[in-house]
């Protein structure tokens, strides 16, 4: 066994398809960053509103009013200078931090796949991935066309388990036999052409796509994996997330996946992509010549390996936490984020908070609109630690004004995939004496119903 483990590290293979997967990388994030600004989302997300929802434990991280435009610049810049291979271990790491950074000011914007290029591009700080076609080989004058084999496979294990783990949250009552949320989200989709008025209407259809859904993540890893399967899982991959995004405003997420799942090719054809991109720049060669050096052997390797086996043993362990909390987790969402569970719920809520002063007992009632932006109020409302956030925030607010003996109370109401509306937070629970903590909130009123399921 311990041979077989050290026959595996010491396996070399060829370096270009981490070349491409770097060069594809940098050049989708790139493009990310350029497309938030253009939409103005810098603004509306971070400048315009009063209050940001800060992640628990990260209070600290904030906006920066109009630097948080340079945040943005430097996280683009990085990008740049990680898909040409300059500076890579700079750029990477830097990439990092200002891009987490950005996830963890507000809350509100968070997406699975915010914390897929988060993760993915920390795991890519320990990753030679500038060994091969890369600036840094000019400027060296080495290059690498030989690295270890476990850099590229601990790509194609993380999207493996962003996969696999999306797949198994969604065998559940509610996504594979009621079909929801699709039920609700695909009839609004009537105008498509050909299969708008078709097939978004009937029930079968959205149990299908519900399955399919489901078998495909499951599968489409091992698919890719096998050399057989490949071309045929890669244009699965292609027409899932083009039709996803099709149906669906979600980004630049169908266009990374379907880049990172070249990484599961062999090296040929990250060749001949890389031939393309020589073509392309025939005219900017260097007169000076490269030295070809032929394995790279990575410095610190042990304690790389280390770092790296406590990294995939958090992303296996942290979607699990859930079952240290009590409640269904479509209810409560604690430990919903960060596991991997994509588009399995549509919550819709009322949230009317009750300022009282404890002594006199006289009261008032919020206008959420005059605090929160009505994205911010929609997060909110369906939330239980964006409701207690909140009501913080309020119980400073209004102290800072001359209030004293500040009570807070919400009237909570909760949808839950296409449910009647449950009131959702105890009405006699002063949000003020609650403090935020990785412990149960057992103020969050029992689900009235049951999801079967992982």
């Amino acid at each position: 066994m311990k041979s077989s483990i050290s026959s595996y590290i010491n396996t070399k293979t060829s370096a270009a398809p981490l070349a491409v997967f770097r060069i594809g990388f940098g050049i989708m994030m790139l493009i990310s960053i350029i497309r938030f600004w253009s939409y103005g989302w810098i603004e509306r997300f971070y400048s315009l509103p009063k209050f940001h929802f800060n992640y628990y434990g990260f209070e600290w991280i904030n906006p920066f009013g109009n630097y948080t435009y340079l945040l943005f610049v430097i996280c683009g810049v990085a990008a740049f200078f990680v898909a040409l291979g300059l500076k890579y271990r700079i750029a990477i790491i830097t990439f990092f931090l200002s891009f987490t950074y950005i996830e963890l000011m507000d809350k509100t914007t968070y997406l699975n796949h915010y914390y897929f290029i988060s993760v993915l591009s920390f795991l890519m700080c320990f990753l030679p991935a500038n060994a091969y076609y890369s600036i840094d080989n000019l400027i060296n004058k080495k290059q690498y066309s030989q690295i270890p084999k476990w850099t590229i496979d601990s790509i194609k294990s993380l999207i493996a388990v962003v996969y696999v783990y999306a797949g198994l949250a969604k065998i559940n009552s509610d996504w594979l036999f009621n079909a929801m949320p699709l039920k609700i989200w695909l009839p609004s989709k009537y105008d498509l052409p050909f299969i708008g008025e078709s097939f978004m209407q009937q029930h079968w259809f959205h149990v299908a796509m519900s399955w399919s859904g489901m078998l495909y993540d499951l599968s489409i890893p091992f698919l890719l994996l096998y050399r057989k399967t490949r071309w045929f899982a890669f244009a699965l991959v292609v027409f899932f997330h083009v039709f996803t995004r099709v149906l669906f405003p979600i980004g630049m997420f169908p266009y990374i996946m379907i880049v990172s799942a070249l990484i599961f090719f062999d090296a040929n054809i990250h060749e001949g992509i890389l031939n393309l991109f020589r073509k392309l720049f025939k005219p900017l060669k260097p007169k000076s010549k490269i030295l070809k050096v032929k394995t790279l052997n990575v410095s610190n390797q042990k304690i790389i390996l280390s770092i790296l086996m406590v990294f995939f043993g958090i992303q296996l362990l942290l979607p699990w936490r859930y079952t240290l909390y009590p409640g269904e987790l479509f209810w409560t969402e604690e430990g919903y984020r960060f596991s991997w569970r994509v588009m399995l719920i549509e919550k819709t809520g009322y949230a009317e908070f009750k300022v009282v002063d404890g002594k006199t007992g006289h009261s008032f009632l919020v206008d959420n609109s005059d605090f929160l932006t009505p994205l911010q109020e929609k997060e909110m409302s369906t939330q239980p630690d964006f409701i207690l956030q909140f009501a913080h925030y309020l119980e400073e607010h209004f102290r800072s004004q001359g209030h004293q003996n500040i009570q807070i109370y919400v009237d909570s109401f909760v949808a839950l995939n296409g449910r009647r509306s449950q009131r959702y937070i105890d009405p006699k629970t002063d949000l003020t004496k609650q403090t935020e903590s990785f412990k149960p909130k057992n103020w969050i009123l029992p689900f009235k119903d049951e999801i079967k399921g992982l």
